[in-house]
């Protein structure tokens, strides 16, 4: 094992020669607060970057072990200390030759536009490692070159200069916003213990009074500046104790099926997103970070174009032209209504117990066929059995719920067991007044969903059909 010292002068000593000799350089180093590892060196200023990490003793780092004393706290610290590591970086780097010469990134970024990828979500990755006696950081660094000829003393610069900076600034517990810290620690326990709760109060979903769900742009995933912030009605309101907030109040929305409406731009799918999005866990100031569903909650579209391999998709569509099986049913171009079927197969066999499903990704004909279509061409000529007619035997054979985002078709009245309507973002509980509409205005379409919902079998992968090898 080499030091600061040797790496240095290694590096000097490279200067000018071809790219390949920076494989001299693979080994372990140490410096005064941390060990170097390199452990792989790319073998070209273009190629996929070098790959280093970082370990730093506990008793150097110098957290409190009651930051990551539990799973939730661990991955709230990881993910803080990553986004740290990533925003230091991001502003050292600097372009120093070819290629990706100067990169110096967390994870596994390849450039510099990957740098700041780092979302709202707060997930776990294996970037930033709470070992038992030490703190593990992986990140990449883009070896300086000028064409495929080694800049020796540029990469002595960025490993032996920039890097222990990097790691001053962002590794070091003394260095760190304490507060901003156990803020995200407490922020993500809550949501976890939140989500952890939902069954309790036979709830698949619930969102915060005072959440802010829009966001900027369909490119930009900040909160929207000004936006209403969301206000439960009452019929729906419930309230949570939490471990770090306390008192917390908000909308819970049942497990069954729910329909939720209003005119367009009203806030329907932003909602529906916030509530997809909810099987994560969210950074402070998001807006988002007490809105949480099921965490086996999957949305659903439809995917024209997808391949489908080996599915029984019989449930939703049967009795094909020509006598086609649809009990295993495969295909490289799938129509949409074929794709969502399938995409609500493969999500039960996964153990979905919540589908999430918004109208304006869902193939027409797979969502409704009214009491006219019906009358034109009877369900003898037609394989699709639309979902409002297996909705209900979802819930009741499998226990799954359903959310649906509904503003072009009042059937789904029939089926819903509250609805949820948006006005200006803001949700008002009209189930009792949708159920008086149902019955005011009979739809009289036929039930085709047979008497119950179908069978759901277990598939597993057959291990040789994947490829793990890389490139061609």
């Amino acid at each position: 094992m080499g030091d600061r010292n040797n790496l240095n002068s290694t590096l000097l000593k490279l200067d000018k020669l071809s790219y390949k000799a920076y494989k001299d350089i693979k080994g372990s180093y140490e410096f005064e607060d941390f060990t170097l590892i390199i452990d792989y060196v790319q073998g070209d200023p273009f190629a996929s970057p070098s790959q280093l990490r970082v370990i730093i003793l506990h008793a150097v780092a110098g957290f409190p072990s009651q930051l990551y004393q539990t799973k939730s706290r661990e991955i709230a610290l990881r993910d803080y200390l990553a986004r740290r590591f990533a925003r230091v970086a991001n502003h050292l780097s600097s372009h120093r030759g070819s290629g990706k010469s100067g990169l110096i990134a967390i994870g596994c970024a390849t450039s510099q536009s990957e740098i700041a990828t780092l979302g709202q979500e707060v997930i776990a990755s294996t970037a930033v490692l709470f070992c038992p006696n030490h703190l593990e950081v992986r990140f990449v660094v883009g070896l300086p070159a000028r064409g495929r000829r080694i800049l020796g003393r540029q990469a002595a610069e960025m490993l032996c200069e920039d890097l222990p900076q990097i790691v001053t600034a962002c590794l070091l517990y003394k260095s760190l916003n304490a507060a901003e810290i156990q803020q995200q620690v407490e922020t993500i326990e809550d949501a976890d213990w939140l989500r952890q709760q939902l069954p309790s109060k036979d709830l698949v979903a619930f969102i915060a009074n005072g959440a802010i769900l829009p966001r900027r742009s369909g490119i930009d995933p900040r909160p929207l500046l000004n936006a209403i912030p969301f206000q439960s009605p009452a019929s729906l309101e419930v309230e949570f104790n939490c471990p770090n907030r306390g008192i917390i109040t908000g909308m819970g929305i049942p497990a069954g099926i729910s329909v939720i409406v209003g005119g367009g731009y009203h806030g329907k799918s932003t909602l529906l997103k916030a509530i997809e999005l909810g099987v994560y866990n969210h950074l402070p100031g998001d807006g988002r970070e007490y809105v949480v569903a099921n965490p086996n909650g999957v949305k659903i579209r439809a995917e024209d174009g997808r391949s489908i391999a080996g599915v029984d998709i019989s449930p939703f569509i049967n009795h094909l032209p020509q006598g086609r099986s649809t009990t295993h049913f495969s295909t490289s171009n799938a129509s949409g209504s074929t794709s969502q079927a399938a995409n609500i197969i493969e999500a039960l066999e996964a153990g979905a117990e919540l589908l999430l499903i918004d109208e304006d990704t869902s193939a027409t004909n797979f969502t409704i066929r009214d009491r006219r279509m019906q009358a034109l061409i009877a369900k003898d000529k037609e394989p699709i059995t639309p979902f409002i007619d297996k909705v209900r035997q979802l819930g009741d054979d499998y226990g799954v719920s359903t959310i649906l985002v509904m503003g072009g078709s009042g059937d789904y009245f029939d089926v819903a067991d509250r609805v949820i309507a948006l006005e200006n973002y803001l949700p008002q509980d009209v189930t009792e007044e949708a159920k008086v509409i149902a019955r005011q205005y009979i739809t009289d379409r036929n039930n085709e969903g047979g008497t119950n919902f179908g069978r759901i079998n277990a598939r597993i992968p057959i291990k040789n059909s994947i490829n793990p090898s890389r490139g061609k």
